[in-house]
């Protein structure tokens, strides 16, 4: 360790056992730490200057509104409005897929898609107690 480094070390400890440390805002709370290690180390800071101003890439843009249409159907007890936003969602992935040059992974909403076609039933097909029966 350096001559810095070293008086550094020995404030942080005196600050310690005077309490200057305790009642600090926020203490008891997990920090909120962002994960920006699949950010190349040369665009961190274009990348954190934009996300505070708001601005977020298409794919994640993307990727936030199909967590927001999971979370409408999960929470929506309307059949047509459920039915409407699978809708919504299969556009959704298909524009993720479609961005990519790469086939999209759908393991991870594709039970979630199914569970939900299952629950789902379509106008018409209640009333008649099924498709095809009258």
């Amino acid at each position: 360790m350096d001559a810095i480094s070293l008086i550094a070390e020995r404030r942080i400890a005196e600050a310690q056992e005077e309490g200057a440390f305790d009642n600090l805002p926020g203490a008891g709370r997990p920090l909120e730490l962002e994960d920006d290690s699949m950010v190349p180390e040369d665009l961190r800071m274009a990348y954190k200057v934009l996300r505070n101003a708001g601005y977020l890439p298409p794919q994640l843009d993307t990727a936030r509104e199909i967590q927001t249409v999971m979370d409408l159907l999960e929470n929506c007890a309307d059949e047509r409005e459920k039915y409407r936003q699978m809708q919504k969602l299969n556009l959704l992935l298909r524009k993720v897929g479609a961005s990519r040059h790469k086939p999209l992974n759908f393991e991870e909403y594709e039970a979630y898609y199914r569970r939900m076609v299952n629950r789902v039933r379509v106008a018409g097909q209640a009333e008649n107690g099924g498709a095809g029966q009258k």
